[in-house]
């Protein structure tokens, strides 16, 4: 008995009598995955909510009434009446190295049933973007293994490149291209021990796509070894608003983790025109007011503050870098519609992929004229400036001089080089999609090109002799390709080399 009364003593005594504050509101209404909450007075914006039995929400509207706020996840268990607490924290997502390999959504929760996420590092969703005293400019470049996008609209490291084009032109495919080539270049430096190369991890957002092209996408990605370096977070066309909506701010958030760290990341967003859709109808269910086109007018500060999270980070603060590929959906090429123009913009330059190329089967379908990289000339490689300069400008006389040739005149023999030697690299940069093409191999067959090398080659044959040049110069040069790899640049020595062994390769040939 005595026992018995001194536990209960003992409970008496250790009772905390001090009262804790806590911001409790009611839910007042609900809807379309939106709350109507009076009552909580201390609410702060993008404050996450506790609605209780673990659904969280966001506050994004604090009205002088009630807070309007959104629900994550399934909203339907909630009612009318039900207590709303407020956390003091932030919205969060897990972050590391613990997530590459998955498959998550907008909180960062797996959804590819390979169990928990292996990490304890949470980021904020939403981040102020690096100042500019932490920044320096972008010097080091994205290898794409695109030829048309290495030679005449390079990417560096840290860099905001947009991909813009009209749908099914290719700007999905062309960014797992991209996604492949990094994974391919990171395990050659790692299979060869190379503590200099700096790996790329990728991070892919998939914001309101069919789940059947997510799945098509990853399963891309592991036949090709590229997801234990990739990250796939995504909110599919099936999800709520809100999820669509914080989908990229996680992903961007998983990538600053990366850079903070002295890393190098690459994060696409595919795309934001379903992105600003997913905006504008939760800010409409919020009764925002609307702007141009519908959209809320914040439209352009939404992008503005994801993409500006991209920079190249100097010494100081760890050498990271966040390189974002922004994918832009348009209607009928019309880049001067709202969204387009918001994120063309923002970002740093664009690839502009044309719905007439890709029919002509000009594939990738990049338009020379429209596409510009504002700051990646700075990061190209020593060698494919040597051998990219004159590309463009051969490409772009090309097209003027094949549009007036179209009215059948006689030309005279020089006009006639120009044409031929033009098809010649318009087909030198078709390539099929998966299969990117690596460094230097473009270097060579774009010096073989621009010295005249396949000139005698009729166009039909052009792709043939290309592949067939590539394989002789991997087998049989090897030795020159890692030179040239290595060193980065043309001496006169390996232009010699590679000269010989292009005439030594035209020799061998029926």
């Amino acid at each position: 008995m005595n026992t018995i009364l001194q536990e209960i003593e003992a409970q008496i005594a250790g009772v905390k009598t001090s009262a804790t504050r806590q911001n409790v509101g009611i839910v007042r209404e609900i809807g379309d995955g939106v709350a109507r909450i009076v009552g909580l007075s201390d609410v702060m914006m993008n404050e996450m909510i506790d609605f209780g039995q673990g659904t969280k929400g966001l506050a994004l509207n604090l009205e002088e009434a009630e807070v309007g706020a959104i629900v994550i996840g399934d909203y339907t268990s909630i009612k009318e009446g039900r207590e709303v607490r407020t956390t003091s924290k932030l919205l969060q997502v897990p972050v590391g190295k613990g997530l590459l390999g998955r498959v998550v959504d907008a909180l960062g929760e797996p959804v590819d049933g390979k169990g928990p996420v292996k990490t304890d590092a949470y980021y904020p969703v939403e981040k102020i973007a690096p100042g500019i005293v932490k920044r320096r400019p972008v010097n080091q470049p994205v290898q794409t293994g695109i030829m048309a996008i290495d030679a005449m609209i390079p990417i560096g490291r840290g860099q905001r490149e947009l991909v813009i084009g009209d749908r099914s032109t290719g700007k999905t495919t062309l960014c797992v291209d991209t996604i492949i080539n990094q994974a391919r270049l990171n395990r050659a430096a790692e299979e060869a021990g190379d503590s200099a190369y700096r790996p790329l991890y990728c991070i892919y957002v998939a914001v309101g796509q069919k789940r059947a092209n997510v799945a098509r996408i990853i399963s891309v990605l592991e036949e090709a070894g590229a997801m234990p370096y990739t990250i796939v977070v995504t909110a599919s066309a099936s999800e709520s608003a809100t999820n669509q909506y914080l989908a990229p701010f996680a992903g961007c958030a998983m990538g600053e983790w990366f850079m903070d760290n002295g890393m190098d990341a690459l994060i696409i967003y595919d795309d934001l025109s379903k992105h600003a859709n997913a905006y504008r109808q939760v800010s409409l269910v919020l009764k925002r007011p609307s702007g141009r086109e519908a959209y809320p007018g914040d439209v352009f500060y939404l992008h503005s503050r994801l993409l500006e999270r991209s920079a190249r980070l100097n010494e100081k603060y760890g050498n990271g870098s966040l390189t974002a590929l922004p994918i832009i959906e348009t209607q009928l090429g019309d880049v001067s519609a709202y969204i387009p123009t918001n994120v063309i913009s923002i970002t740093d330059g664009q690839i502009y992929l044309e719905t007439d190329l890709f029919y002509q089967g000009v594939r990738p379908a990049i338009s020379v004229g429209l596409s510009v990289s504002r700051v990646g000339s700075a990061a190209q490689v020593k060698a494919m400036k040597q051998v990219a300069g004159r590309i463009k400008l051969e490409l772009a006389q090309f097209r003027e001089l094949a549009a007036f040739a179209q009215f059948g005149s006689d030309l005279d023999a020089k006009t006639q080089a120009q044409i031929e030697r033009g098809k010649r690299i318009i087909e030198v940069f078709k390539q099929p999609q998966y299969s990117p093409v690596p460094l230097e191999i473009q270097i060579a067959i774009l010096w073989a090109v621009q010295n005249g090398f396949f000139d005698g080659v009729a166009i039909d044959k052009m792709k043939e002799r290309q592949r067939q040049v590539a394989e002789y110069l991997v087998h049989r040069k090897s030795d020159l390709m890692s030179k040239i790899r290595r060193e980065a640049t043309l001496s006169d020595g390996m232009i010699a080399e590679l000269k010989a062994a292009l005439a030594e390769f035209a020799e061998s040939q029926p």
